[in-house]
């Protein structure tokens, strides 16, 4: 009975895992779409680095 309880709850681990995992690639895809959309939008002036839209 207990092996069976482990694998059971090996299996909701990975499987909570890997669901989480592949919340955090939509994640940062977006993020990444965001970031070169930044680089196309910004601003054409060169003063200084003011034209970037973050900070960083």
């Amino acid at each position: 009975m207990v092996p069976i309880l482990l694998v059971l709850l090996l299996v909701l681990i990975l499987f909570g895992a890997g669901f989480a995992l592949k919340i955090l690639w939509w994640i940062a895809l977006v993020v990444l779409v965001l970031w070169l959309l930044g680089f196309l939008v910004r601003g054409t002036t060169s003063g200084g680095g003011r034209g970037r839209w973050y900070r960083w």
